[in-house]
């Protein structure tokens, strides 16, 4: 699904990303780990092409989303429009009742069907994530890429998001999540790297560990 040879990304004289070597399996899901500025959200973006590498090379043939951590949603749109927006841009010839139909299901699987006429200043920051989530989905994506999915959010929201990821990963879709939350990602990911200095210092699978956080802590 994804490979990863040599990647590498200076910001000015700074090594973000120094020879990243991955190789991720379909209908996976990998947690990146580490401390700030260590490379997490660097490697997704370029995942995403958001950046460009100095070095090395991704290939990824299956489509991609990306959940940004501040969920960039279109202050002046509904959470309809804000979902629908996108597809229709890049494929006018669908009939926009179709994106409208997508958007509505969506919202109904994530649980804020009734706040489709919402705009995101009346969301609260779980139901924003929500729409962000059903945004990067109506694209329709084989791997998503999610920054810092919990930021901010008290361990009632986390425990939702874990059950929504989980659902959209029964959906055939793999994830590459970055996050600070430790226990979070033991929970959802088979694989968590730990990314610190541009460097990948541990690749663990956290289900095969009696202590995989303790593992983990060690690298900080």
């Amino acid at each position: 699904m994804l490979s990863i040879h040599n990647a590498s990304k200076h910001f000015g004289t700074h090594a973000v990303l120094k020879n990243i070597n991955l190789q991720m399996n379909t209908n996976s899901i990998i947690g990146l780990a580490g401390p700030s500025g260590g490379g997490k959200s660097t490697l997704l973006r370029s995942i995403q092409q958001l950046e460009v590498l100095d070095s090395g090379d991704i290939t990824c043939p299956e489509k991609t989303g990306f959940m940004f951590q501040d969920f960039q949603l279109f202050p002046h749109m509904t959470v309809l429009s804000n979902l629908s927006y996108a597809p229709t841009v890049g494929n006018k010839a669908i009939d926009p009742m179709l994106h409208q139909k997508r958007s509505l299901d969506l919202l109904e699987i994530l649980g804020i069907k009734e706040k489709a006429d919402y705009f995101p200043h009346q969301l609260s920051g779980g139901q924003k994530q929500r729409v962000a989530l059903a945004r990067c989905l109506m694209m329709q994506p084989k791997l998503l890429l999610c920054d810092e999915p919990t930021s901010g959010l008290d361990i009632s929201s986390i425990r939702d998001v874990i059950g929504l990821l989980n659902n959209i990963h029964a959906m055939g879709v793999s994830m590459i999540i970055a996050s600070h939350d430790l226990n979070f990602l033991t929970e959802l990911a088979d694989r968590i790297l730990l990314l610190k200095d541009g460097l990948i210092l541990a690749d663990i699978e956290p289900k095969k560990l009696i202590n995989p956080i303790k593992n983990l802590q060690s690298y900080y």
